[in-house]
């Protein structure tokens, strides 16, 4: 793994990447700070062990026992958010059918450390983990120390019905199908606001920090449609009746336009891609307050590396990809909220800073971007009380580009330093 210097000495000195958290004055050239519409120039911010302590205007020296980090040519900014993410798997599909049969999920796991890894490179300092019950794994090693990555809320296994995007039953022969058997519940698959229930539960008992459900057919499934209504009325709202006694916050996948309403009218939380919003649920969603997770680099991989598919995924790929960004840029002009969201591991995980160049295509203000990332994505997650601003008292997670990303939003496709929870783990 290309872990560099400092993370090695952590984990010599105490197992744990908090070892290495230090006593620092950064000089930033030019501050973004979450919060103002504007960047500040010149400024000091001040970090002792995991936290912001202090931040000054002009560079201020250091005192007995700091380290100056000199980003005085660059743009300093709070730690990046990605709230979709697959950590776990890789934009390979045919290796995704077989891995079921090849690869037990300790292998799945061990791959994903250089996933992960390659995540908190690119300045995502936390991830929303939609999928995958590795994920819960792979969030526990980073939080003891063992491996280096994002900070992770995991969905674990996400909730699907039988059939829909999400089953992973989808694409067996029958004869093997029914050999092992329908998935239930516990496997994420449900049948009505009984089961529906007992999957919230399953994902509590799981240790699941999110939950995600697939509320319409996908591109990436082995089934005939991408879009079509998959949850029923009673099984969204019996879903939220026990996310909301367990306080999750819960995202759905969703294409089409009638499982969007539907889940958008039970009181989720975030929708996933978004393909066909319509100017109704945008409404809706404004209503409700709920928060708009486009996934546009997911849409543009697809749909360009269409034929790398299955031949039942590639229409879908080719039809739903092309349109998500359009579906942001409608979205986001009729003031629904956004926050980022960029789905990799649908395409390579060191990419998913891309996803600001194409919101700032869409329409989106270079600093409203950075925002989504930000200020939003902590909302959305509900730890801005810790997270998401360049405040005193909150954790020390902070990324920095060189040069100005609000004159050029494609330097935030190049982090140049990342710190989290007060560790350096890049600096060029």
């Amino acid at each position: 793994m290309k872990v560099i210097s400092t993370v090695f000495a952590a984990l010599a000195l105490l197992g744990s990447v908090s070892a290495t958290a230090g006593d620092y004055v950064i000089h930033a050239g030019r501050l973004i700070d979450g919060n103002s519409s504007k960047a500040m120039e010149q400024m000091s911010v001040l970090v002792k062990d995991q936290q912001i302590v202090g931040i000054e205007k002009g560079y201020v020296a250091a005192a007995d026992g700091q380290e100056v980090i000199d980003l005085k040519n660059h743009t300093l900014m709070p730690g990046l958010m990605d709230m979709h993410t697959h950590l776990d798997i890789n934009p390979n599909p045919a290796e995704a059918l077989t891995d079921a049969f090849l690869r037990d999920e300790a292998d799945r796991a061990l791959r994903a450390t250089d996933y992960v890894e390659d995540v908190l490179m690119a300045g995502f300092t936390t991830v929303r983990n939609l999928g995958g019950i590795t994920s819960l794994n792979l969030r526990d090693a980073v939080n003891a120390g063992y491996i280096p990555g994002p900070r992770i809320y995991a969905a674990g296994t996400a909730i699907a019905t039988t059939g829909g995007h999400g089953d992973k039953t989808n694409g067996l022969s029958r004869t093997f199908s029914h050999l092992i058997g329908p998935p239930g519940p516990t496997e994420g698959v449900v049948n009505g606001p009984y089961e529906a229930r007992q999957a919230v539960r399953q994902r509590y008992k799981d240790g699941s920090d999110v939950i995600k459900l697939t509320v319409t057919g996908g591109v990436g499934s082995l089934a005939r449609s991408g879009d079509n209504t998959q949850f029923m009325a009673d099984e969204l709202e019996a879903i939220m009746q026990a996310a909301n006694d367990y306080n999750f916050v819960v995202a759905v996948h969703a294409h089409g336009a009638e499982g969007m309403k539907r889940a958008v009218e039970a009181g989720v939380h975030s929708v996933e891609h978004g393909t066909y919003m319509t100017p109704e649920i945008m409404n809706l969603m404004k209503k409700k307050g709920t928060y708009y997770v486009p996934t546009i680099s997911a849409g543009k991989w697809v749909a360009k590396h269409a034929d790398f598919y299955p031949p039942m995924i590639q229409p879908k790929a080719r039809e739903i990809g092309p349109k998500i960004q359009g579906a942001f840029a409608r979205a986001y002009k009729a003031g629904v909220k956004i926050a980022f969201g960029a789905d990799n591991g649908v395409f390579p995980h060191a990419l998913s800073s891309h996803e600001f160049v194409y919101m700032v295509e869409a329409g989106m203000p270079e600093m409203e971007a950075i925002q989504a990332a930000t200020v939003n994505a902590a909302d959305l997650l509900r730890i801005s009380d810790k997270l998401g601003s360049v405040e005193v008292g909150k954790l020390a997670d902070l990324v920095a580009v060189e040069g100005n990303p609000l004159e050029n939003i494609e330097l935030m496709t190049d982090v140049k330093f990342v710190m989290k929870d007060g560790v350096v783990y890049k600096n060029q």
